[in-house]
């Protein structure tokens, strides 16, 4: 197992601090803000805590602020439902005595019943495609100083394209992508840390689908991106530790914000699909004056997004 991947499943197992109370801590690596993937994946754990012999078959969530690092996330699990076949639980994800994420989460005690499922696309083999890390160093000075340690980090995701990534600057402009995933390193048996990892996962690269038609390449500070919910429903087992390919467009976007989905194959099967709005909002270019004239200055998009709610 990769480092990266101890210290993912290290966050994902968040502490009890009481009755439907829990703590998590964040990771460090990101540019001063929290990924929404990982606080996706710590509440579906949360909710997970509190619920006996049954899984998770749907999430539906909002980002409500932007999190800090810095600050552990308290998680406050409300039972809203028993039910003999399904429960249903909420989940609110608070920093400093706000909520920054609520989802709705349910479980479903597994039945037999009918079963169909879409055609996985074709995509070239994984093996075949370069890494995360080998597209970071090929994209060279397309990626700003800041980014490149973390770019070129070791990651507890595995992820290869079948095309270039806008944040490389090299994607060709279409609104849609292939991507292949699993884990840098076996997993458990546990169906629901596959679950929760495949939850961390699906908002990796969800929001480069709405830019791609607008956008070519991606310039860092261009354009204010966040995201504002995401949903996600589970159809069938599936392990995150085997390739899974994730397939995405966005069909739409309109009044600054874009919508994108997804459909998670494994074994050739359909295992999951996905959906996200977010926030799309071009950032005017610098007027040309200096400081020293009162010229206006465009903010960067991470201080941007920190303003998008």
């Amino acid at each position: 197992m990769s480092k990266a991947l101890d210290e993912l499943l290290e966050l994902l197992d968040i502490e009890e601090i009481d009755e439907n109370i829990f703590r998590g801590q964040n990771e460090q690596t990101r540019w001063g803000r929290l990924f929404g993937g990982q606080v996706a994946a710590q509440s579906l754990v949360a909710a997970g805590r509190t619920v006996e012999d049954r899984a998770p078959h749907s999430l539906h969530a909002y980002f409500l602020r932007p999190g800090d690092p810095a600050v552990p996330i308290v998680f406050t699990v409300d039972r809203i439902r028993d039910g003999s076949s399904f429960t249903t639980r909420r989940v609110v994800a608070q920093q400093r005595g706000k909520a920054i994420f609520n989802a709705s989460v349910s479980f479903h005690k597994f039945e037999e019943g009918f079963e169909h499922s879409d055609e996985m696309p074709e995509a070239p083999n994984p093996d075949d495609l370069p890494t995360w890390q080998e597209r970071a160093r090929q994209a060279g000075d397309k990626v700003p100083k800041q980014a490149r340690k973390w770019l070129e980090a070791e990651r507890a995701i595995d992820q290869r394209s079948t095309s270039g990534l806008a944040i490389f600057g090299d994607h060709e402009g279409q609104g849609s992508s292939l991507i292949w995933m699993k884990t840098n390193g076996k997993l458990s048996d546990d169906p629901f840390i596959h679950q929760c990892l495949l939850t961390y996962a699906s908002d990796m690269s969800l929001l480069e689908n709405m830019i791609h038609r607008h956008v070519k390449g991606f310039s860092f500070g261009s354009v204010m991106m966040a995201s504002l919910d995401h949903a996600l429903w589970f159809h069938a087992p599936f392990r995150m530790d085997e390739w899974v390919l994730y397939a995405q467009d966005s069909p739409a976007a309109g009044g600054g914000r874009g919508y994108a989905r997804g459909s998670v194959y494994a074994d050739g099967k359909r295992v999951a699909s996905v959906a996200q709005e977010g926030l799309m909002r071009p950032i005017p270019k610098p007027a040309k004056a200096s400081a020293a004239e009162g010229g206006a200055s465009g903010k960067p998009a991470r201080d941007a997004e920190n303003e998008a709610h």
